[in-house]
């Protein structure tokens, strides 16, 4: 396994994390011997970084890891989520995050978390399930509030989740409040990490993380396999049999499902597409960390395996260029 720091955190963490989601599952929905073989293959691999959250299987992924981590008693890192989406939680935004943590802390069975990210869609504008910027930053907002967590040593730093409007995401960034972030970037979208063509019909996030590179913080990679899109429609078996939620904006699955059909070319007698798209993600040495959300051991072999392969050709990031310049038609 390789390292790399997470930002300005000085935490040293392994190239490949445990993604511990609904869409690999494992955590989730595996059997308690299952979860143990599956943990004990990834630290065997030298993979000491878990990224949990409250909302994953409602509870269920802390608690599973919580009860795993118990019985193996690794040293590892655990980072783990809140979400500020209701009336209530905005009426005591400080209330809320801490008995969020309280009740993470509880099915993890630990004292603190490396770790604890905000997962809330950001917005400047009226949405459902959004959070305002203001709400972040104000004073006694979630910033503050995470500043006070962290002055207690109930978490190590604080994170957010780069989801939402793309200039609400680079507004937190530039406050310089947050150690990490948690950026959505892979084959399809690639707009984090990549200035794309015109013709690109996704969202862009105009390049967050040489943003947030620029501001020292670690930069966490998610949905690698754009929610299983990219290794294709057959999914294994304790892989949700819903597909990711929509995280940016025109990367739904049925539609990255299309687009994936394109990246055969990237597979070879070594490489799978998927490894491919681990690959590309650890191309840029500004990511601190990829998740890759696991349902089998074999799962973990091959996302540590993406390690040792050679990155994209110029070849084919040019080809790529025509593809996310036609959306995937060209």
């Amino acid at each position: 396994m390789e390292y790399r720091t997470l930002g300005r955190t000085g935490i040293r963490v392994p190239e490949i994390g445990f993604g511990c989601g609904n869409v690999g599952g494992a955590i989730i929905r595996g059997s308690h011997e299952r979860q143990v073989a599956a943990v004990q293959k990834a630290l065997d691999l030298g993979i000491d970084y878990f990224d949990t959250a409250a909302a994953y299987g409602n509870g269920l992924s802390e608690t599973h890891l919580g009860e795993v981590l118990q019985e193996l008693n690794p040293e590892i890192h655990v980072a783990t989520k809140f979400r500020v989406s209701t009336e209530d939680d905005l009426k005591d935004i400080p209330g809320a995050i801490r008995r969020s943590l309280e009740e993470s802390l509880t099915r993890l069975q630990r004292d603190t978390v490396d770790v604890f990210q905000l997962h809330t869609n950001l917005s400047d504008a009226d949405g459902q399930h959004d959070l305002f910027v203001k709400h972040v930053l104000e004073k006694g907002g979630v910033a503050d509030t995470l500043d006070a967590l962290q002055a207690e040593k109930m978490i190590g730093f604080r994170g957010f989740t780069g989801m939402g409007d793309t200039d609400a995401i680079h507004r937190v960034i530039n406050s310089g409040r947050f150690d990490t972030v948690q950026t959505y970037y892979n084959l399809l979208n690639p707009t984090a990490g990549v200035k794309v063509p015109d013709g690109y019909v996704c969202q862009d996030y105009q390049q967050v993380i040489d943003n947030a590179a620029a501001h020292y913080m670690g930069v966490i990679v998610i949905r690698s396999l754009a929610g299983g899109a990219v290794a294709g429609p057959v999914r294994a078996e304790l892989a949700s049999d819903k597909p990711g939620g929509l995280m940016a904006t025109g990367n739904d699955y049925e539609s990255d499902l299309r687009r994936a059909e394109s990246l055969a070319f990237l597979a070879n007698g070594d490489r799978t597409v998927a490894q491919a798209s681990v690959r590309f993600a650890l191309d840029n040495d500004k990511v601190s960390v990829v998740l890759v959300g696991f349902s089998g051991q074999d799962q973990i072999e091959a996302a540590v395996g993406a390690q040792g392969m050679a990155g994209l050709s110029a070849s084919d990031m040019d080809r790529m260029q025509e593809l996310w310049a036609t959306d995937f038609e060209g």
